[in-house]
């Protein structure tokens, strides 16, 4: 709607001063034609408004002009109170701020407004974190916020996955990201971008050195394409597994991404692999797994005899080690106290 779109030009301004018309245009999905429009009905509407032409030009507002804009719906009062739980807000030092500003706009909100908005933070709740993901390692972000607001470089010692080694690295950051309740920091290292978790970085510093980020990239684009990083990374291994029914829902809470598809039915055992009855179709049900090294099918013992591998015949023998080497522990006679 034009009202809409009007408010939406209005508080961009009083937020960013200047903006240039095709910025509005492509936040707004429309013509810079359509802006320019929508800019004359602001200024006839007693808004002073005006448009600079130019390399530096853009649309603003008068210098000083402000205006309590308080024309929200009551999806969008609702909206705002729709919340993430407060890990996110305490690993940012931000529990007391949230709550103020909340009692801020509550308070700022139409009266008809206000009974929708606060039955919506009593009923709906957002918990970032995945079941049976067990205790998270606390991250110090301190440092690392302080870089991304100062924009400034970042010295930091950060240990990689599996390793024990810490490796120094003066990175360029664009920002932090929290996605299932573990903190990344998004940054370039010599020019290229990078992904740290915020909890493998045992020290930061910041620099006195101003960020070096690559112009015109802004920390959205840059977490896109680190992710599509990891999500595309090929599997070295691929699985083939059947696994008890009465086990299946926990299988894939537990493996998660690790799945290629969904389980299948049918004889689990197929033509010519030789294992089990070939009775089993109403207790059996078949899974794929993709793993990036093969030591990690041992994630599968955790299952016991309610999963078995069919393929490939490697990871078998994987398994039959591990579950040999469990075996002749626990034969032997305990240590002493």
């Amino acid at each position: 709607m034009k009202s809409d779109r009007l408010l939406s030009i209005l508080l961009l301004l009083q937020t960013r001063g200047r903006v240039p018309a095709r910025e509005l245009a492509e936040r707004l999905e429309v013509s810079p034609r359509t802006v320019y429009r929508d800019v004359e009905a602001l200024s006839a509407a007693g808004v002073p408004v005006y448009a600079e032409r130019g390399r530096h030009g853009g649309i603003a507002l008068l210098p000083g002009f402000r205006t309590d804009v308080t024309g929200m719906t009551t999806d969008e009062a609702r909206a705002l109170f729709v919340l993430a739980a407060q890990g996110a807000h305490t690993a940012l030092g931000l529990d007391q701020a949230l709550g103020s500003a909340l009692r801020k706009v509550m308070a700022a909100l139409p009266a008809p407004h206000r009974p929708a908005a606060e039955l919506t933070g009593r009923r709906i709740l957002v918990d970032p974190d995945r079941w049976l993901g067990g205790p998270r390692p606390a991250a110090d972000l301190d440092a690392l916020q302080t870089a991304v607001f100062s924009d400034l470089r970042l010295r930091i010692r950060y240990r990689h996955s599996g390793g024990t080694r810490l490796r120094t690295y003066t990175v360029d950051p664009y920002g932090l990201v929290a996605k299932a309740g573990t903190w990344y920091l998004v940054a370039d290292r010599r020019g290229r971008p990078q992904l740290f978790r915020a909890d493998r970085v045992a020290s930061a510093a910041v620099t006195d050195a101003p960020v070096r980020r690559r112009p015109g990239v802004e920390l959205a684009e840059v977490w896109q394409q680190l992710r599509r990083q990891v999500e595309d990374r090929p599997a070295d291994v691929r699985v083939t597994a059947r696994i008890r029914r009465d086990r299946l829902d926990l299988a894939v809470r537990i493996l998660g991404g690790a799945l290629t598809g969904p389980p299948r039915t049918g004889d689990p055992d197929g033509p010519g692999n030789g294992h089990g009855n070939g009775d089993g179709d109403e207790e059996w049900a078949v899974i794929e797994v993709a793993f990036p090294v093969l030591p990690a099918v041992r994630q599968l013992l955790q299952f016991g005899d309610a999963l078995e591998v069919l393929d490939p015949p490697e990871a078998r023998r994987v398994l039959a080690e591990a579950a040999a080497g469990i075996v002749a522990l626990y034969a032997a006679d305990p240590p002493p106290p």
